[in-house]
């Protein structure tokens, strides 16, 4: 039931996680779909090669911040 809501709506999604500030991972409320956002800004499905793109890049991106933090 909840696929036929998204085939006939739209899939509604919201932020279940922040890689970056630009970077976000996106799940849909009504049928679990799950995409990011790829280099250009667009939507693409999250595939596990692009969950572990995020994963390192979430990693980098908190290793430097951390580092900013503490130097400032």
């Amino acid at each position: 039931m909840k696929k036929v809501i998204c085939s006939i709506f739209g899939h509604h999604y919201s932020v279940s996680k922040k890689v970056t500030q630009h970077i976000k991972e996106y799940k849909c409320i009504h049928c679990s779909n799950q995409v990011t956002t790829d280099a250009s800004g667009n939507l693409s499905v999250l595939t596990p090669e692009l969950q572990d793109i995020n994963e390192t890049l979430q990693n980098i991106y908190q290793r430097r911040h951390r580092t900013a933090d503490y130097a400032a």
